[in-house]
Formats: C-alpha cells, sequence, structure tokens
C-alpha cells in the first residue's frame, strides 16, 4: 500500500468509560455523512431495544455499532465493533471499544489496529468539585493504554455539553483535569473538543451554541490528520512466516521464504541480512501472494510495508520460521536478547505468577519466558507507580523483566510497533494473557 493509500485512510478507536457515548457517537458520524442505508434506517426506527433516540434521526444512533444481541439488550458494547463511513476527503474505519473495565483487552486489541483513538468524557460524571476536577478511572486507564500503545493522535471529545448547557467554564475545569492526566501520563499535549453526540453538536458540524470554541468539529481534526505509517520511514524488517519449497527438476527447484514485510521496503537485487545467523544475502526474486512457482508468475521487482511476499534468495543459506530479514546496510539493527524488560497490559483472569511458565510470541517467533521481577505497577486512581508488588491483575498496567528460553531479535517499541511487541500466552491453559510492549533489550 502506498502512502497516498495510507494516508487516504483513517482508522481510529473511540475509547472512555461506560455510557460516555462511544456508540451514539459512531452513529451520529455514519448518519451525518449519509453512511446509514435506508434499510438500517427503518430497521433502527422500529427496534423495541430503544435507549438514546436522537431528535433528529428518530433513531437509536448507538444501535448501529451495537451488532450483538446481548448488546442491543442489555444497552453495553461488549465486542469491538467496526464500522466503516467516507467523504469526499477520506475514508474511515473506526473501532467501538467496550468501556466496561472487565472488557480493557477489547480495547486492547482494538487501539492496536488504529492510528487514532478519540476518548469520550462524561461531563456529567467528572466530579467538577475537587481541584483539579477528578476523571472517572476508567478514562484514566483508556488514557494511559492508548499512551503505551503509541497512538500517534488522541483527542478527547468533551461529550453530553448540552446537559450544562455548553458552559464554557465546565469545558474548562474539564479541560485542565485532562491537561493534568496528559502530563502525569507523559502522553502529548492532547486536542480538546466539545461536543453533543445525540445533538450533533461539533461532531459534523459546528454548533452555535459553543462561539467561545474555535477549534474543528470532530470529522474536520480526523480529515487533517497525517496518517502515513510511520513503519515505512523505518528500515526493512521482514519476520518469516513459513519456508516454501516446489521441488521438481534441477532447473524449477524453488525456495520461497514467506510472510508480511512489517516495516520499510524490500527490491529484487538488494543486499539482506538474516538474523539471527547474521548471514548476507541477495534478494533475488520477490513474489506477491504466496509465490506460487518459480516462473515468475506473480513476480515484481519491489515490495512495501503491509505487503505479504515471497522471496527467493540468491544464495542458499539457513532460513526458518522466525528468521528477520533486514537490510544490510541497515544502521540501526534490531537488538538479539534474552533478557528484556516490557510494559504489560494483563488481560487474564488469573494473576501474573512468578513461578508460572509462559510463552513470549513475538512477529514469527514464540519462547519459552520466565519472569524475573515486577518493576511497578501503575495505580489508576493515582497515576502514581507502586513498587515492591508480586502480582499483576486483570486490566493492570506493569512494567515487568523477563529472562527468555531463547533470544529473539527485536526492536524497542517506540521504534516499531510491530517488532517491538508480543503476546504472552500461559502455557498450561493456552491463554493469551498479556500485551506487552518492549522497553529494554540486554543485547546477547
Amino acid at each position: 500500500m502506498t502512502t497516498n493509500q495510507h494516508q487516504n485512510v483513517v482508522r481510529f478507536i473511540t475509547a472512555g468509560s461506560v455510557d460516555d457515548g462511544k456508540s451514539t457517537l459512531i452513529g451520529r458520524l455514519l448518519y451525518d455523512t449519509k453512511s446509514i442505508l435506508v434499510d438500517q434506517l427503518e430497521s433502527l426506527s422500529k427496534t423495541k431495544h430503544a435507549r438514546v433516540t436522537s431528535s433528529d434521526a428518530g433513531v437509536d444512533l448507538a444501535l448501529l455499532t451495537d451488532g450483538l444481541e446481548a448488546e442491543r439488550e442489555q444497552g453495553i458494547t461488549i465486542d469491538v465493533a467496526y464500522r466503516y463511513f467516507a467523504t469526499p476527503k477520506r475514508k474511515f474505519i473506526v473501532a467501538d471499544a467496550p468501556g466496561h473495565e472487565q472488557y480493557t483487552r477489547n480495547l486492547v486489541t482494538g487501539a492496536s489496529q488504529s492510528d487514532v483513538a478519540i476518548i469520550l468524557v462524561d461531563a456529567t460524571r467528572v466530579d467538577l468539585n475537587t481541584n483539579p476536577a477528578t476523571l472517572l478511572a476508567q478514562t484514566k486507564r483508556h488514557a494511559a493504554i492508548v499512551h503505551l500503545l503509541g497512538l500517534r493522535h488522541v483527542v478527547f471529545a468533551v461529550n453530553k455539553m448540552d446537559l450544562f448547557e455548553f458552559d464554557e467554564k465546565v469545558f474548562n475545569t474539564i479541560k485542565v483535569a485532562i491537561d493534568d492526566l496528559a502530563e502525569k501520563i507523559g502522553l502529548s499535549k492532547p486536542t480538546l473538543i466539545p461536543i453533543s453526540a445525540l445533538l450533533g453538536a461539533n461532531v459534523v458540524t459546528p454548533s452555535k451554541n459553543t462561539p467561545w470554541y474555535q477549534g474543528p468539529t470532530l470529522l474536520e481534526w480526523l480529515e487533517s490528520l497525517d496518517t502515513s505509517p510511520e513503519s515505512e520511514k523505518l528500515a526493512l524488517r521482514f519476520p518469516v512466516q513459513y519456508v516454501a519449497r516446489q521441488d521438481g527438476s534441477a532447473s524449477d527447484d524453488f525456495r520461497g521464504y514467506l510472510g508480511e514485510i512489517e516495516s520499510g521496503s524490500i527490491r529484487k537485487g538488494q543486499k539482506i541480512t538474516v538474523l539471527p545467523s547474521g548471514s548476507e544475502a541477495t534478494v533475488a526474486e520477490i513474489y506477491l501472494g504466496n509465490g506460487s512457482d518459480s516462473k515468475g508468475s506473480n513476480a515484481v521487482d519491489s515490495a512495501q510495508t503491509g505487503e505479504a511476499v515471497a522471496i527467493q534468495l540468491a544464495e542458499d543459506i539457513d532460513v526458518s520460521r522466525g528468521s528477520l530479514f533486514i537490510s544490510a546496510e541497515d544502521r540501526n539493527p534490531p537488538v538479539l536478547s534474552k533478557q528484556l524488560s516490557a510494559d504489560l497490559c494483563w488481560l487474564d483472569t488469573e494473576p501474573l505468577s512468578l513461578s508460572r511458565k509462559y510463552a513470549l510470541r513475538h512477529t514469527t517467533n514464540t519462547v519459552g519466558a520466565k519472569v524475573k521481577n515486577i518493576q511497578q505497577v501503575l495505580d489508576v486512581q493515582t497515576l502514581s507507580h507502586a513498587s515492591d508488588v508480586h502480582a499483576l491483575s486483570t486490566n493492570e498496567i506493569g512494567r515487568v523483566d523477563f529472562i527468555l528460553q531463547k533470544p529473539i531479535v527485536a526492536d524497542l517499541y517506540d521504534q516499531s510497533q510491530r517488532t517491538g511487541a508480543f503476546v504472552l500466552i500461559d502455557e498450561a491453559t493456552n491463554h493469551t494473557v498479556a500485551a506487552g510492549m518492549i522497553r529494554e533489550a540486554v543485547a546477547q
């Protein structure tokens, strides 16, 4: 996919606490951009599961994203719902994440696939009597997760301002609290927009009720973002997923290395280094897709980030699943390491145990991992870090030290979100128990 194609697509997630209005906001975007089919409108108008109805739409906008029957019956979002809409300027892929604490793992999944986060803050549920005002714990948790996952663009949409008659003082009080939150978790100065998802104020069209707000509407802000992938600025990272053989006559013998280009690009004739062995080779052929044969039916001269390819090398060297191709001229290669420090978002109901065996799955590689130490755990309420802890419970965020059974080739998460991330699997239950972001790697 080219940079221009990336630029034309915005992937964003809505986050925040329960009943902050995430599903209603997405429904408003779909409705006001005319991305809803007539039969959908008619179906929603007749639904018996009405919660909050838009006065001008005549339908429950939240039901446009709450697709599961259980979601409609309970009036909550359970799973991440993906929707698509477009304007003359851009295309959008939007994920509506659950607000309940028990579904935080769903948020992590949705956010990891997004470039942009919209964190909704329900103005009616902020304690305005403290200094600074007190935000909900789940709002803080979601902001911390968005920061840890490295989303490049974050906006706080202060929702339900209509219930305060769009009072500028209320908005400014909440703004101070959000700025304080951003500073404490290390989030770059965020954008804030006063909105009413129900009425559509400052969502797609500017509101006459906020003459004191001179910034963009939420849609204008989304349309203006630079979302060209950071990975295109990085050097080649190609984890080998599968080695394909097609044995025939000597002239037709084919060995291709299949996988997806996580960052950078690769071209025919390029010199590459295969890690962890350190062997060098030359790219002989590149095939899009699975490289079905050696006759060049899918052959291309080059391939880019995000493309699935099969690569044939001129030299016969040892390459297997888990090997990593990088440019031979890479001046900042990844580190071969058995000792890692990483931030974990703990997802399992069973807490992290220092005595339990885990499998760490990194790109196409899976290795045994033992937790050596828990450095600190984030206290969501106070935004401070507690040390001298021996467990990490559901939805908690902590910094953890690992010793691996064998070394992996890894970047730091700040350098590459693809090759600097991993998931942790409990070997006894086969559950995915945590999402991890590598912060330090000790070289072999």
